[in-house]
């Protein structure tokens, strides 16, 4: 795994030059929430497609 400074890195490096100061706040934020809840799933654990399809069941129209 990488560390906090090498991910700031590589996002700055794929990043267009002409992005704002707000497109790099934005991105950091998607990488937290993502490492958010990769922690939570190892966690907590995660809930398989089937179940997720049978809870939001009610509310899903084909």
């Amino acid at each position: 795994m990488s560390t906090a400074k090498e991910e700031v890195e590589s996002l700055l490096k794929r990043l267009p030059e002409d992005c704002s100061l707000e497109d790099i706040q934005y991105h950091l934020y998607v990488i937290d929430k993502i490492h958010q809840g990769l922690e939570a799933a190892d966690t907590r654990g995660s809930v398989s497609q089937e179940e997720v399809e049978q809870r939001l069941g009610k509310w899903l129209t084909e």
